[in-house]
């Protein structure tokens, strides 16, 4: 057996997801509102017979794996292993044998050391006056807010190393954590005098520690950061995630703030929609681990270079990613969102539900840079912008904000693309893809009808005949295209579990089962109305087809060259137009 087989053996699916949603009996299944919508009538199903799960109000479905992806925006290993821990699975059991044992028991002693130190750092706050003060008097944190974010005091010396090791752990267990640094002259604690704040994974576990200095001292760093070790990464970190999930989901966005303690002071005023990303120094793997929880994200970085430079960094990122970017702008006079939050609570929120499109932002800032009724304000300004955009993957953004540059420069159209072509990679600026915003954005549009209608052909042979218009591509995904070619092969003959039970694919049996859930849920019976349903599904899959080629013809008709390709693409374009009246009446 797997490790994924053993653990569903063990988990009970309503019991795991009951942590996350209230779910009530209805019927075989459980019931519930849906935690990735604000629905007020309950459309999130549960299946235990079939270990499945089924969000009517966002198309979204899957098994235990996919519920705790979803809900906390990790990928598939790490859904693993929170699982597994719940279910007391040892995955080194399971792991294929290139891969280290030693390795992974080495990562689960780091953990354990991690947790001590935090335990640690938080019993020695309270014995020390100077930290207590620093804590709660001149950074006016309240304890609800030390004890949410487990904030702690190091000493000077700490200890820490010793109290771990009577404990049981040894000396290479604590250098491994990050909490001694050595060399050849010795080893020594990297935390002292400072106020501890644990970076969390997204699971909560901590994984390295930020120290701030209570005390200004000479030459010495006011932030000292864990170094790199088997379980933090500074590239990847966001700081703040596990608290912050339920909030980014149910409110839609996420701000990203350059400093720890802007988040701790956001959360302390019950705004904990908030993270941070080692202050300007976002990557990829930033914006993907928070796009996984929505596609709305804003920045409230400095207006300094660096901060400039990050949002630039960023738009390209986000741009790829097919996620929104905007920025918000602190008021004058403020600093950092600490700042702001500790003078005027309400305004922060105010400033963060007002954002600006991060281009927007970024051309206003060269505006104060650079004069832009110069000559040479122009080209910097041009060259700066033009850079960004000409990295850009959606061509219509392309487009939008190059008509922007040349207005706010005002510089004719024709100059800014001959610019653009000049300064950019020819295959940069030619060859465009659909950006992954307007394809997430199809699926979730379009998935829902393709996966009622395939239910609906699976479970009821005689609605089959249904999907005779249809082709493979016209189904949207792998595993959809995969489970139509499959009816299609069934012809008249029922679907069983035994046929369920044959099938290679782990992913593709998640699938059926989630669409037999469906037809359960919404089509319980089989009458006349249920062949009319499914025609009008399948005439929903063929319009979308058409769109798609018809916006493909007139693309081809834009570019075409001579007047007889315009006139064929034309009469193309006319055709399919008129065929998608025709089955929209």
């Amino acid at each position: 057996m797997e490790a994924k087989e053993e653990i569903r053996a063990r988990l009970n699916i309503e019991d795991v997801i009951g942590q996350y949603v209230q779910l009530k009996r209805a019927g075989r299944n459980f019931k519930g509102l849906s935690p990735f919508s604000n629905e007020k009538t309950p459309s999130f199903m549960v299946s235990p017979d079939k270990h499945i799960w089924h969000d009517f109000s966002s198309n979204k479905g899957g098994d235990v794996f996919s519920f705790i992806m979803e809900v906390e925006g990790v990928d598939f290993r790490s859904a693993l292993e929170l699982l597994a821990r719940k279910a007391g699975v040892d995955l080194t059991q399971y792991e294929n044998k290139k891969v280290d044992q030693n390795e992974l028991r080495k990562k689960e002693r780091i953990y354990q050391v991690l947790e001590l130190a935090t335990k640690f750092y938080q019993q020695n706050l309270v014995k020390s006056k100077e930290a207590v003060n620093y804590v709660f008097a001149r950074r006016k944190l309240s304890k609800e807010v030390v004890l949410k974010f487990k904030i702690g005091y190091a000493p000077n010396p700490s200890g820490v190393a010793g109290s771990i090791i009577k404990r049981g752990y040894d000396l290479h267990d604590v250098l491994g954590s990050g909490l001694l640094s050595r060399d050849k002259r010795g080893q020594w604690e990297i935390f002292k005098g400072r106020m501890m704040l644990p970076l969390a994974d997204p699971h909560g576990r901590t994984i390295g520690f930020v120290g701030r200095i209570i005390e200004d001292a000479p030459n010495a760093p006011k932030y000292v950061n864990s170094p790199q070790t088997w379980v933090y990464d500074k590239s990847r970190h966001v700081f703040g995630l596990h608290l912050a999930k339920e909030s980014i989901r149910r409110l839609g966005y996420v701000v990203i703030v350059e400093g720890n303690l802007d988040v701790v002071a956001s959360h302390q005023v019950e705004v904990a929609q908030v993270v941070a990303t080692a202050g300007t120094a976002m990557t990829e793997y930033h914006l993907r681990a928070l796009s996984r929880l929505t596609s709305d994200i804003r920045l409230a970085f400095d207006r300094d270079p660096a901060g400039v430079t990050a949002t630039e960094r960023a738009i390209v990122i986000a741009s790829n990613l097919g996620v929104q970017l905007r920025v918000v702008s602190m008021p004058t006079g403020f600093k950092d969102p600490d700042e702001l939050i500790q003078a005027d609570p309400p305004q922060w929120l105010a400033i963060i539900e007002q954002p600006q499109d991060a281009m927007e932002w970024l051309l206003d800032e060269y505006a104060r840079r650079f004069d832009l009724t110069t000559a040479e304000g122009k080209r910097r300004t041009t060259s700066a912008v033009l850079e960004i955009i000409g990295k850009l993957v959606d061509p219509v953004e392309q487009e939008h904000y190059l008509g922007l540059l040349a207005k706010r420069t005002n510089t004719s159209l024709t100059a800014i693309k001959a610019k653009l072509f000049k300064t950019t990679e020819p295959s940069q600026v030619k060859q465009f893809k659909q950006s992954k915003a307007t394809k997430a954005g199809t699926i979730n549009t379009h998935s829902k009808y393709q996966d009622h209608l395939l239910g609906l052909a699976l479970v009821y042979p005689q609605l089959r005949d249904t999907l005779l218009k249809l082709q493979t591509t016209d189904f949207i995904g792998s595993l959809r295209q995969a489970l139509f070619h499959l009816i299609k092969k069934l012809e008249d003959r029922p679907f069983n579990d035994d046929l369920l039970e044959r099938l290679q694919s782990d992913e593709f049996r998640v699938k059926i089962n989630e669409l037999q859930l469906i037809v359960e849920e919404k089509y319980d019976q089989l009458d006349d109305t249920l062949y009319y349903v499914a025609s009008e599904l399948s005439k929903r899959v063929l319009i979308d087809t058409k769109i798609k080629q018809k916006d493909a013809l007139a693309k081809e008709l834009a570019d075409a060259g001579s007047e007889t390709e315009r006139n064929a693409k034309n009469e193309a374009y006319k055709k399919i137009v008129q065929e998608i009246e025709d089955l929209k009446h």
